[in-house]
């Protein structure tokens, strides 16, 4: 255990079946602050480790350190009281809730006032501010991500998991989210950011992974990333990295 690190994964086991492992010795860590994203082909784990870190599936073997405690085998409900939040990538939101509503459920276990931290979010998504009194259900695919993200950051959590946060947007509201994610990010909150658009999230991660068959197959600064030519050829779509 590094206790310079904020979340620390160590040689994790993990699946959905007895005896069949997704995860297979995955090894992961992210410092105070940091933006880590993690990419990979479809099947690679990618999904399975955020629910693993997030207590929605026990680890057969293996630690999940965050801030200094093992919390594999916690419930999710007491991983979030720790400070970690998870916003999923579909079922997201309380569609029958409007905006604002689902602001507030997003602090349910926090006794202070709301008014300040909504103006927050408000603030950094002026979409959802013009939008407050709609039903969540109406909005469109990026704004109903940006809520998403708004209700987490409800909780100021130190850790932010996000897990493909870009899946079925527009090019354009794609773009939009991510420069949300940055500016979360530059709040000081770090970043776990899961995800399918491999070029953009390795253009803005402090570091990233690849995943590959449940392992984590290379790891390094996110520019480096994008620039290895096996990465490239693999994941970012290219012959060779650009």
């Amino acid at each position: 255990m590094n206790n310079d690190y904020l979340l620390e994964v160590e040689n994790v086991h993990a699946g959905y079946i007895k005896d069949v492992d997704i995860l297979q010795g995955v090894n992961f860590y992210v410092t105070p602050g940091e933006l880590v994203t993690v990419i990979g082909p479809n099947g690679a784990g990618k999904s399975t480790l955020a629910k693993a870190i997030f207590g929605l599936l026990t680890p057969h073997t293996g630690t999940i350190t965050f801030k200094g405690e093992n919390i594999a085998g916690l419930k999710s409900n007491q991983i979030v009281r720790k400070g970690m939040c998870y916003v999923p990538q579909i079922s997201n939101v309380f569609p029958s809730l409007s905006v604002e509503e689902n602001l507030e459920m997003g602090a349910f276990v926090r006794n202070v006032a709301l008014k300040p931290l909504k103006d927050q979010i408000f603030t950094m998504f002026p979409r959802l501010s013009d939008r407050r009194r709609q039903r969540a259900g109406t909005l469109s695919g990026g704004e109903r991500q940006m809520l998403a993200m708004g209700k987490a950051l409800m909780l100021e959590p130190n850790l932010l998991l996000l897990d493909e946060p870009s899946a079925a947007l527009s090019p354009i509201l794609v773009t939009q989210v991510f420069e949300q994610i940055k500016q979360i990010n530059q709040t000081g909150t770090a970043i776990v950011l899961v995800e399918q658009n491999a070029r953009k999230a390795l253009e803005m991660a402090d570091r990233g992974y690849v995943l590959e068959s449940g392992r984590d197959a290379i790891s390094g600064p996110g520019q480096e990333l994008l620039h290895d030519p096996k990465v490239g050829k693999l994941y970012l779509g290219a012959g060779k990295a650009h």
